[in-house]
């Protein structure tokens, strides 16, 4: 013990500001990639592996074993190469979230004011009509991220958004009522469009494991966009919104219109009319709430 107190010791002498800035870099990375992989299948291969390293850390020190030395030593650079291969979604998703941070000073490109409201009203009107009769619906609102390789997927209708229109798409057994429809500015743009599902593993590891495909189609989205995902359970009629990898569920209309207000704003960030700032710290803590 105090063998161990004067190691102690003598490394904290030995401490300057640039260990110290050091030692805070490499935490800082630590924690930033702890964070991407949380709550997906990535954090119980990352566990596996920690395991493995220490298991035969221990063993290659307690024993001497020169073959499964060797072995170890050269099998190690492939492990390392592998692990981009393995995390590829986590990492993937980690560098469009940095991207999609330089998007805040761009000009909108979604209307006007009035006309985003009206288009917000009559989704949550559709919704919770759909939801009263448990008709499922998957409603995608695009916002800084082009969706336009899930638009061309599905069947255009470039038609303005209303409640009547959604109703319609949604309707059971009805061409259109399978898939997602996406919504640019004021516009039903595309319906019956094909989303990716979610990779995150977040339905599989809780209570909310028994959704089906629209809700993960409605994280998948989120995951890989910055877009608002409305789900309609066809099951149950809960109404859900997900956004940035989370998922908001039991809704009712009135929280519904204050989330989609807060969040599919008209205006884009407009550096010629606020200060950047101030927009920054908005869209920072609006973001903040959803998660």
């Amino acid at each position: 013990m105090t063998d161990l107190f004067t190691d102690l010791s003598l490394l904290f002498q030995r401490m300057n500001w640039q260990n110290l800035l050091d030692i805070i870099l490499v935490t800082a990375i630590f924690f930033v990639i702890l964070r991407l992989i949380n709550d997906t299948k990535a954090a119980v291969i990352l566990r596996g592996i920690i395991i493995l390293v220490v298991f035969l850390s221990i063993l290659t020190t307690l024993v001497n074993l020169p073959a499964f030395n060797w072995l170890i030593k050269t099998t190690l650079p492939a492990l390392l190469l592998a692990i981009p291969v393995i995390f590829a979604p986590e990492i993937r998703r980690g560098l469009e979230g940095i991207g999609r941070a330089g998007g805040i000073f761009q000009l909108s490109r979604h209307g006007e004011n009035q006309l985003m409201q009206a288009t917000i009203h009559a989704i949550v009107s559709a919704a919770a009509r759909l939801s009263s009769r448990n008709h499922g619906a998957l409603i995608i609102l695009q916002r800084v991220d082009s969706l336009r390789e899930y638009i061309l997927s599905g069947v255009g209708l470039n038609a303005r958004v209303s409640p009547e229109l959604l109703l319609q798409v949604f309707y059971p057994n009805t061409p259109l009522h399978d898939g997602a429809v996406i919504i640019v500015g004021d516009e039903l743009t595309a319906a019956a469009c094909v989303l990716p599902l979610s990779a995150s593993g977040i339905l599989t590891g809780t209570p909310d494991r028994q959704m089906g495909l629209r809700h993960r189609a409605a994280l998948g989205i989120s995951e890989t966009s910055d877009a608002i995902a409305v789900v309609v359970s066809e099951e149950t009629g809960y109404i859900a919104v997900a956004h940035s990898g989370r998922m908001i569920r039991r809704l009712d209309p009135d929280r519904l219109e204050n989330i989609l207000t807060a969040f599919y704003r008209p205006e884009r960030l407009n550096p010629h009319k606020d200060g950047w700032l101030k927009k920054l710290l908005d869209r920072t803590r609006h973001t903040g709430r959803i998660s």
